[in-house]
């Protein structure tokens, strides 16, 4: 099967110039004419050509604003622009730069240095296109092993409850969905999202015997329990990256209470962290909504109403308003993540 063969855009109002780079690249390239910008411009977007030649001197549309509206528009922002001018001021070239061209081919053209300039743009477009796949694949790769790491700290702090399934994914993207209707920008939304899981990382120094106590706790017994917040945070805190940080502070603080009565600081309203303040009640909506051996799922309206009772007291009043106005999206992830525990049940 014959190679497809590359494409380019020749833009010039001048029909003699068109017709000259024509005749250098029409054996080895596809080519599209157009003779302004707003055409080329048009053309690109149709086309989306390998490459662009794009003369300056042009009437309405020079090609200075023509290769500046290329390169703001999502589709065409990265297709090579060479200018082809007689224009020789250092200036121009400058202006050219900055617009977003790759090069400059001066008129009168060369034929040689034409196909020279369009091979080496056309190649170093390919490799571009082969490092950001590579890149890519690198990030995907990355991303998986981190949450792969993620999940194995949220599960050792939960390594001794045999049912909390796929708890720490949901309850993270409750802790998501709060951080955006609380107004954190994407990136931190994320950031919450993965920190959130590893809440309870401190359990795994608490004793089974406590962990596993089907009773009640003794006074003593709860002392050491309390333990988990601080233990949680050391570990996490042990690295420099913005992401166990954060999980770290959450560690520590996603048992404080609004009105002080929470541990391990005792702290009160905005002296919790916002992060902490988010995963307590992103935790206790998971926790009364889901299904344990020791109880079945609250119903909708009794979790609400819990919720509400403890706005001012458990939780920061702010956060459980918005949850009450945004309660459609959080019903909407619950209803996701219970399918989606279902279908890995099924599976098993």
């Amino acid at each position: 099967m014959q190679e497809k063969k590359h494409s380019i855009l020749i833009v010039d109002d001048e029909p003699n110039n068109i017709a000259l780079l024509k005749d250098i690249l029409i054996d080895e390239y596809t080519l599209f004419m157009a003779k302004d910008g707003a055409k080329a411009i048009s053309l690109a977007q149709k086309n989306m050509p390998n490459l662009i030649l794009l003369d300056i001197m042009m009437p309405e549309m020079d090609g200075f604003e023509a290769c500046r509206q290329l390169k703001a528009n999502p589709l065409t922002k990265n297709i090579p622009v060479i200018f082809v001018t007689a224009l020789s001021d250092i200036g121009d070239e400058a202006q050219g730069f900055k617009v977003g061209a790759a090069d400059y081919i001066t008129k009168p053209v060369s034929a040689a240095i034409v196909k020279a300039r369009v091979q080496t743009q056309i190649s170093l477009k390919q490799l571009t296109y082969h490092l950001t796949d590579q890149v890519q694949q690198a990030v995907r790769q990355y991303d998986r092993v981190l949450r792969s790491s993620i999940q194995m700290l949220g599960h050792a702090g939960h390594y001794n409850d045999t049912d909390t399934g796929l708890h720490i994914w949901r309850m993270a993207a409750y802790a998501k969905l709060l951080a955006r209707a609380a107004g954190w920008g994407e990136e931190d939304c994320t950031l919450i999202e993965l920190a959130a899981p590893m809440h309870d990382t401190g359990k795994i120094a608490i004793p089974d015997a406590i962990l596993k106590k089907p009773g009640k706790l003794t006074a003593e017994e709860w002392d050491i329990m309390k333990t988990h917040s601080k233990v949680g945070a050391d570990i996490l805190s042990r690295s420099d990256s913005a992401l166990f940080m954060l999980a770290a502070e959450i560690a520590e603080t996603h048992h404080e209470k609004w009105d002080g009565s929470g541990y391990p600081g005792g702290l009160s309203g905005v002296r919790i962290p916002e992060s902490g303040r988010i995963v307590a009640l992103a935790d206790v909506f998971d926790a009364l909504t889901m299904r344990r051996p020791y109880k079945d799922p609250w119903p909708i309206e009794r979790t609400i109403d819990a919720i509400k009772d403890g706005r001012g007291k458990h939780f920061d009043p702010r956060l459980v308003d918005l949850f009450l106005k945004n309660l459609s999206d959080f019903l909407k992830e619950k209803d996701h993540w219970e399918q989606r525990e279902k279908e890995e049940e099924h599976m098993a």
